[in-house]
């Protein structure tokens, strides 16, 4: 130890503290009092710091300490002579059974049980459609949108296509993670990650994706042309169509929620991950919590049109969480067969929206020269800046009414194999002024899965 001690205060002496210890490799006692002598750590710690200012360590330490700690963390598996494989498989084990012990744990096991073979791999195909909706009520259109006049229901929206993926899932009595990638829609990806038990469920999905044919409606009156006298003409305008983008809107979603079920006889993961097996009929009032991050951006010169159909809005980025309580049942109406639904009204109280405006060269030709203009200007030539006036609007909303609902079809065709389907809808809303909106977001997985 009187070796190790003097080299290890000698940053020099890196080399010669490896084959110190390789050569004791064997000596448990010396592995012993070199792990958990905190003798030798302090003066290791107190000679660097002699060697060094008190707030810097430098790259070699590190290295050192690094060292002696990850050789603290195996060599007392070859001190006494053990492999380190099974030392991993022991210690893999272990956290197996935790898992399996919380799959079921407090669980009434005559109505939810756990199949015998934990793994899972899941094939799963999905499809998928966002909503962003923006409405403003305005006696003074004028106030807003120069180029509109009187009275005016404003209400911008953005659909995309339903979307198409298919992906695959795996994972260990509930915990596992999926990825699926776009086969037909949008283009995008979209990356899940559960942590189910019997009574609870945490789940993360993220969404990313870009749309160029977005679905667009909007109607108000507004400024068709100036006449020859110089008297602005307005007439009443609709539209409700696909709107084709120069530049993609690019979108950003992260979904994370928890779910706990109070009754033990009901379960959660058995409908929407089929870690465990519901074996009859039950319900249960839950409670639930959310968080929603988007960012939805299309800030591109190309897409002053639709920009400026949008309130000159180009990147909304909205935080929300809320809470609630719902109710689930689980009706297994025969053996092997589960048909499950849940929904939960929340409260968003945490709402927070954060908006980007912006102002074209092509609104300034809308304003001045009326909407028969719009068309005359190509998009080449089209040119965006940020607005004069709030550019940047940051509020918090008012409390909103939110929910989520689920609906899950299982059939467990045998000990191994089974199918399901299940569906989503999440809706927020938001209030700032005179403006207010909506998120809605749905999808359906459809997948087979195999237990191992």
């Amino acid at each position: 130890m009187k070796e190790f001690s003097s080299f290890a205060t000698d940053l020099g002496g890196l080399e010669r503290v490896c084959r110190t210890l390789y050569n004791h490799r064997k000596e448990t006692t010396f592995l012993s009092e070199l792990l958990f002598n905190p003798k030798i750590i302090c003066k290791f710690a107190a000679a660097k710091q002699l060697k060094q200012d008190q707030n810097v360590f430098d790259m070699r330490g590190k290295k050192l300490l690094l060292l002696v700690l990850s050789l603290g963390m195996v060599l007392p598996s070859l001190a006494a002579g053990d492999d380190v494989v099974p030392v991993v498989a022991g210690f893999l084990g272990k956290v197996g059974t935790f898992l399996d012990s919380m799959a079921v744990n407090g669980l009434d096991r005559r109505y939810v049980d756990a199949p015998k073979r934990p793994w899972q791999v899941i094939l799963r195909g999905n499809i998928n459609q966002s909503i962003l909706s923006i409405n403003t009520q305005t006696s003074h259109a004028e106030d807003i949108l120069p180029f509109m006049s009187g009275d005016m229901t404003w209400e911008p929206r953005i659909k995309t296509v339903p979307a198409t993926y298919l992906g695959i899932w795996a994972g260990y009595r509930g915990y596992g993670f999926g990825y699926s990638w776009n086969v037909g829609g949008d283009k995008g990806r979209i990356l899940t990650l559960g942590a189910t038990g019997g009574s609870y469920g945490v789940n993360l999905r993220i969404h990313w994706f870009d749309n160029d044919e977005p679905h667009v409606y909007m109607k108000g009156t507004v400024l068709m042309s100036i006449d020859q006298t110089g008297t602005p003409v307005y007439k009443p305008i609709e539209y409700n169509d696909v709107v084709e983008m120069g530049s993609p809107i690019q979108t950003r979603a992260l979904f994370l929620d928890g779910y706990y079920l109070f009754n033990k006889r009901c379960s959660y993961a058995a409908a929407y991950d089929q870690s465990v097996i519901q074996k009859r009929s039950s319900g249960s009032l839950m409670a639930g919590a959310m968080y929603v991050h988007s960012a939805t951006e299309y800030d591109n010169d190309v897409n002053a049109d639709l920009i400026m159909l949008m309130d000159d809005i180009g990147i909304i980025k909205s935080d929300q969480i809320s809470a609630g309580v719902g109710y689930i049942y689980n009706w297994v109406p025969a053996k092997g067969l589960l048909i499950s639904a849940m929904a939960i009204p929340m409260l968003t109280f945490y709402n927070h929206h954060k908006m980007w405006r912006f102002d074209s060269n092509l609104k300034d030709l809308v304003n001045q020269d009326g909407w028969d203009e719009f068309m005359e200007m190509e998009e080449k030539d089209y040119r965006i800046r940020d607005a004069k006036n709030n550019h940047i609007v940051s509020k918090n909303s008012n409390i909103k009414l939110s929910y989520d609902a689920r609906l899950s079809i299982t059939y467990e065709w045998n000990s191994r194999v089974f199918i399901n389907a299940y569906g989503q809808l999440n809706s927020f809303g938001y209030k700032l002024d005179q403006v207010s909106g909506r998120l809605r977001d749905w999808y359906i997985n459809a997948s087979i899965g195999v237990r191992l």
